[in-house]
């Protein structure tokens, strides 16, 4: 576990491109207050990173192989609960938005912003506060506080991502009870589940939101 430095914020970075996280770490060590004390190329080797280091923030790309951004923000806050956790996406998407957010995340962050808003991005969370790229300025107008009441619907669960794929790969409840041995009034709870915290009304939307977001 590491120790802080006077003065230093430390800094870990989580991305599968790693040219993309060696410019990120350039513009990074501009600053003499900012230290990146590690790099992790997917979600796994992230969590294994935390076990030997103690950073005061996590800026990872929502669309890490092998343990997405949202999981990786859950499994980050029971490890570490005043971490603070900037997503980075190329997505301006609402949805992601919320996801992240109800996760955990502390602020969302556009990749194309990075230039021009990172050090800003970082002081404010940094400060206490929680950001969102100027990209989303004119869509919401209130505070976080109002953007949680007002829309963030609770994230997926894993298993639920897990029937999500399945149906959306066209397997039957039937099929994904015997898959993951259980009933299939269980599957069918979970595909309720899905519908609602999506907001969907049918198999055919619920395929539709799966293939638009990269779940296969």
């Amino acid at each position: 576990m590491r120790e802080s430095g006077v003065g230093k914020f430390h800094i870990v970075l989580a991305d599968d491109h790693a040219l993309f996280r060696k410019g990120l770490r350039k513009i990074l060590e501009e600053r003499a207050d900012l230290e990146v004390i590690g790099e992790a190329n997917d979600g796994f080797e992230l969590l294994s990173l935390l076990r030997k280091l103690t950073p005061d923030m996590i800026i990872l790309d929502i669309s890490m192989p092998n343990l997405r951004g949202v999981e990786a923000i859950q499994e980050i806050k029971k490890i570490y609960p005043d971490t603070k956790v900037l997503m980075l996406t190329m997505h301006k998407d609402k949805e992601y938005l919320y996801q992240t957010i109800s996760a955990g995340a502390d602020g969302y962050f556009l990749k194309k912003d990075a230039d021009a808003e990172l050090f800003s991005a970082i002081e404010k969370i940094r400060k206490g506060g929680m950001y969102l790229s100027p990209s989303f300025s004119d869509e919401f107008t209130g505070d976080w506080e109002q953007i949680l009441q007002g829309f963030c619907r609770p994230p997926l669960t894993p298993r639920e991502r897990e029937v999500l794929n399945l149906v959306a790969e066209g397997k039957s409840s039937k099929e994904i009870a015997e898959l993951f041995c259980i009933s299939v009034h269980t599957v069918e709870r979970h595909r309720a589940n899905i519908m609602d915290k999506l907001n969907l009304k049918n198999t055919a939307d619920l395929v539709k939101y799966a293939i638009g977001k990269g779940y296969l």
